[in-house]
């Protein structure tokens, strides 16, 4: 822990100020004890004297025509989620625009395909095209360079672009809606939303930007509904998953990882259901597994981040490999004697695969299977584990679950080295018609509609 020394001293999060505070084993349990005993219970983060629903300044802001709303239509298919308080929050589940992560696509090619396998199998209308930026929110949170300028202006034109991305297919604005897949893009983007909403300084200095972009909406600034996150989506759709699935997972002890990015940051924003744990953890991931059969086992450290921590990550990789080993995957072992941990977030699903082989080179190996929800889901409901989960990306090996699952992973994987020959020849598979994936400029083909 940090101990202040100097006089004015502060803490940047990370550093030569962290420093041993040489506490007994009896009193590190006792400065952690309380996360076991009341974080467990949503009263921890419902009993504040006032917790406001922005959406209501955005209402206001959108009738004194400050702002205009990208709005969840009955065509977007919304079913209705309740956050902590209570609240509802309309999730759409159709003509969705899917806002990729650069973690994902960089490090877990099988995420971002679990998923949109998952939306093919369902046959869910959705776009996925390249005209997307990062959120640059892992700059902002790991490197304190960004500012709440730039990432306002980078989410605005990220969503403006998703609400006018059908013009291509002569669609009208707001055809689809956008669906976050990176949990940092999604905690990132709700802040940044409060913040827009409750400062007309800054929506002003965003909207002059905007302006020279050409990413206003009858020179206002366009701001959406709901930010949604593709886990979200997955939960509310978990009933149809599990109508195409195709293997028994019962036999499965999966461990859950709730994304600190998803569900501490706004937390009021965040889906709980009194069906999946009594309503006291966040409800995605958990229910999902629960409606496919898995047994969700419990453990001490499951409010633990991940040890991503960002900052951590940069400037002490040592702090984020030792607890993403010892603080959150040997106690899942351990503890919940689990098959596989399951998460909703890039930088955690990377942080607690692919730092187990660190945990082999210092002599302490541990080896649990680490994906993502969309994943797993994929997996059961028939998926190829090397074509579309991309398994042999992870770290962590997940032969052992396979096998639990009855998958013949050698077998599958000598179908994955034959295909690699057919993709060499020029004769490659595709989730996802290409053509689709450039809305504008000269390189875009435009696609005859189905009636």
């Amino acid at each position: 822990m940090a101990i202040p020394t100097q006089p004015g001293e502060h803490f940047t999060g990370h550093g030569a100020e962290w420093r041993d505070a040489k506490l007994s084993p009896e009193d590190a349990r006792t400065a952690t004890a309380w996360v076991e005993q009341r974080i467990d219970k949503r009263s921890m983060l419902t009993t504040k004297q006032r917790v406001e629903d922005v959406r209501d300044i955005m209402w206001q802001l959108e009738k004194d025509g400050e702002i205009v709303v990208h709005r969840i239509t009955d065509g977007h298919a919304p079913v209705v989620a309740k956050t902590l308080y209570g609240w509802d929050k309309r999730i759409p589940t159709q003509r969705l625009w899917h806002h990729k992560s650069c973690g994902q696509c960089g490090n877990i090619p099988g995420y971002p395909a679990s998923l949109l396998w998952l939306m093919n199998q369902l046959g869910i209308e959705y776009l996925d095209e390249t005209d997307q930026t990062s959120c640059t929110a892992w700059n902002y949170h790991g490197s304190g360079i960004g500012n709440i300028e730039s990432l306002s202006a980078v989410f605005l034109r990220n969503f403006h672009q998703a609400y006018v991305a059908g013009r291509a297919e002569g669609l009208p604005d707001g055809h689809y809606y956008p669906l976050v897949h990176c949990g940092t893009s999604f905690g990132n983007y709700k802040e940044v939303r409060n913040y827009l909403l409750h400062s007309a300084t800054l929506r002003e200095r965003v909207r002059k930007v905007l302006a020279k972009l050409g990413r206003l909406v009858d020179g206002k600034i366009l701001i959406p509904e709901e930010v949604v996150h593709y886990s979200e989506w997955l939960h509310m759709m978990r009933e149809r998953v599990a109508s195409i699935q195709t293997i028994d997972c019962s036999g499965i002890r999966a461990t859950i990882h709730p994304a600190c990015h998803v569900y501490k940051m706004v937390p009021q924003d965040v889906i709980y259901d009194d069906t999946v744990m009594e309503g006291n953890r966040v409800a995605v991931s958990t229910g999902l597994m629960e409606t496919l059969g898995a047994q969700v086992i419990d453990y001490s450290t499951w409010y633990d981040c991940c040890g991503f921590g960002f900052r951590h990550i940069i400037s002490e990789r040592e702090f984020t490999r030792s607890f993403a080993i010892d603080r959150k995957i040997r106690v899942a072992i351990d503890e919940a004697h689990a098959d596989v941990m399951i998460g909703h977030d890039t930088g955690c699903i990377t942080t607690l695969d692919k730092n187990q082989w660190i945990g082999k080179a210092a002599g302490k190996e541990v080896d649990l299977p680490v994906l993502a929800d969309c994943q797993f889901a994929a997996l059961v409901c028939g998926a190829h584990p090397y074509k579309i989960v991309q398994s042999h990306w992870h770290a962590s090996s997940t032969e052992t679950l396979m096998e639990k699952l009855g998958i013949d992973w050698r077998a599958k994987k000598a179908e994955f080295v034959a295909y690699l020959d057919e993709v060499k020849a020029g004769r490659q598979e595709n989730l996802y018609d290409p053509r689709r994936m450039i809305t504008s400029g000269p390189g875009y083909i435009p696609i005859a509609r189905a009636s």
